[in-house]
């Protein structure tokens, strides 16, 4: 399976706001059974701004730039860049507040898709595998909130 190269960019991504799900290798093949393969142009939006779907990605190549509003006369302000095995839109597991961030290829990618309604599958089905995923999830909420806490951003 294609989730493969997801895994691996996962686990070998060296950032402080990193997916570290403690997952064995049978978990990592089943959390890929609720995940769709999702391709992007360069420029294509992956989450439009105050959007409210819920899902999750996983960059399995490519690189994405998120974005925030900012006043009309500097139209928007780069928040951060994803490098493969990055996760985004975590916060939609979580709550149902519209989207934070506009997500944007800056180049081709593909991308894994996590729509709220597969994790709370996964619940049922893998219960330990996904509290992983949500504790997983959890602490990069957290890192990513000291990290903008840190560069004085407000936290919406």
């Amino acid at each position: 399976m294609a989730f493969d190269q997801v895994i691996q960019a996962v686990q070998s991504l060296n950032a402080e706001d990193s997916f570290r799900p403690r997952l064995d290798a049978r978990q990592w093949q089943l959390l890929g059974d609720y995940f769709n393969e999702v391709s992007l142009r360069s420029g294509e939006v992956l989450v439009k701004y105050r959007d409210t779907e819920r899902t999750l990605y996983l960059l399995e190549q490519g690189t994405l730039q998120l974005y925030v509003p900012a006043p009309p006369q500097s139209g928007r302000r780069p928040v951060a860049i994803l490098r493969p095995g990055s996760i985004v839109g975590e916060s939609a597991m979580f709550g149902d507040a519209p989207r934070m961030a506009q997500v944007e290829a800056m180049s081709p990618c593909t991308v894994w898709a996590l729509p709220r309604h597969r994790l709370d599958e996964m619940a049922l089905r893998q219960t330990a595998m996904a509290l992983e995923v949500l504790r997983s999830l959890g602490a990069v909420m957290v890192a990513r909130m000291q990290a903008s806490l840190e560069r004085g951003l407000p936290m919406a």
